[in-house]
């Protein structure tokens, strides 16, 4: 595969993540809802764009895109694998968002700062990544028997899940914090955006960096699990990369829209356990009998579909006690719950266009999707302009 695709695949992103950070959110503030909202139908319309991308690369394997590693993928083969290791990616990054929420709640860290930290959060994320899977691809490459490894690993790791919760840890005592302790002398406080200050002749960091880095270590944690998962789906590190990229992208504004609303969704946990032992089992029989693509991405929504749909059948008793996070992200509902559902209806319906367009050239129910997605645009689109008006405004630096 030609270095020239990879190259303009990264500045694509990167220039994405200058935009953001530097143009739409200059200033430093807590999302809203609507915002939140917002910016996760873009980031995760963009991914269900770069399937068409996908199929036309591989499919015309423009810049040798497809051929000769792992083996030669039809445009419409990779658009279901990049599809399936998307979706894969962004169910598993929730349970991410749990652990997230309890970090920035140890340290009282203010809304209006988390975004900040959540974008170099994501930056770093690009780095990590990129590095562990060229090296799995790598592995997988040379050791065939590096499948049952990884497959292994997975069902280590659903275990694992079912027997740790997240309330349990503690942050102080992570060796990241420690050892960044021992290095710089931290401050008292917050200091704004600072991540570094020089006080009394001294270079001292702030409570923020340790914040950044415990991001950090928590997605490398998470990625040992991740990135196994979806080279059960595919080997081609383009694929694996891409989604992962476009998984991560949209963390930001997810953690923003369903931080407080995660709790409610008591067997969501569950469900993620099971995906990881079904991927698990998959990569174990990938020699044997492989399980195929399609069949890959029907189980994995199955399943999470009957996570939510239990979750919301059977909500238990008494809801737990909130986080301080929860209760502070909650104080920004400034949205009815009538505004709410006419986002989440505008994000779907955005998302159906999209994918509906690539369905008139992928295999699927094209014109049913886009119809279904103009309605439900078209439904809302005096609240959509409205919307965007306030989104622009808080773009605005004063």
């Amino acid at each position: 595969m030609s270095i020239l695709i990879w190259s303009g695949f990264i500045v694509v992103i990167l220039t994405l993540l200058a935009l953001d950070l530097g143009v739409f959110h200059r200033k430093a503030h807590a999302p809203s809802l609507a915002e939140a909202l917002a910016w996760s139908g873009f980031w995760i319309s963009l991914a269900l764009a770069f399937t068409g991308a996908v199929y036309f690369f591989y499919e015309n394997n423009w810049m040798g895109v497809g051929l000769a590693f792992p083996e030669d993928v039809s445009g419409a083969e990779a658009s279901l694998e990049y599809l399936a290791g998307f979706i894969l990616e962004k169910s598993l990054s929730l349970d991410n968002i749990f652990v997230i929420a309890l970090i920035f709640s140890y340290f009282r860290i203010p809304l209006a700062l988390q975004h900040r930290v959540l974008f170099w959060g994501v930056l770093g994320a690009l780095v990590m990544r990129g590095a562990m899977i060229g090296a799995g691809a790598a592995l997988i490459d040379r050791f065939s028997w590096m499948t049952y490894v990884f497959g292994g690993l997975l069902l280590f790791t659903a275990a694992r899940m079912l027997v740790v919760h997240q309330d349990s840890i503690d942050p102080e005592h992570s060796p990241v914090v420690r050892a960044a302790r021992r290095l710089y002398p931290v401050t008292d406080g917050l200091r704004g955006e600072h991540f570094f200050v020089s006080e009394g002749g001294r270079r001292m960091i702030t409570p923020l960096l340790l914040v950044l880095l415990l991001v950090e270590s928590t997605d490398l944690l998470f990625a040992v699990d991740s990135i196994p998962a979806i080279f059960a789906i595919t080997s081609d590190p383009f694929l694996v990369y891409t989604s992962n990229v476009f998984a991560i992208l949209g963390l930001r504004s997810l953690y923003f829209a369903l931080a407080p609303l995660l709790s409610k969704f008591r067997f969501l946990k569950a469900s993620l356990v099971f995906v990881l032992a079904f991927v698990g089992v998959k990569m174990l029989l990938a020699h044997t009998e492989p399980i195929a693509v399609q069949v890959s991405l029907a189980v994995i929504l199955g399943i999470l579909g009957v996570g939510v749909l239990a979750s919301v059948a059977f909500p238990g008793g008494r809801a737990p006690e909130r986080s301080a996070v929860e209760r502070e992200l909650e104080s920004l509902r400034e949205v009815t719950a009538s505004g709410a559902w006419r986002a989440v209806i505008l994000v779907l319906g955005g998302s159906l266009l999209v994918l509906g367009a690539f369905w008139l050239v992928l295999p699927g129910p094209g014109l049913l999707t886009i119809a279904v997605g103009v309605w439900l645009v078209g439904s809302q689109v005096v609240w959509a302009r409205r919307l965007m008006r306030r989104v622009v405004r808080a773009a605005r630096p004063d």
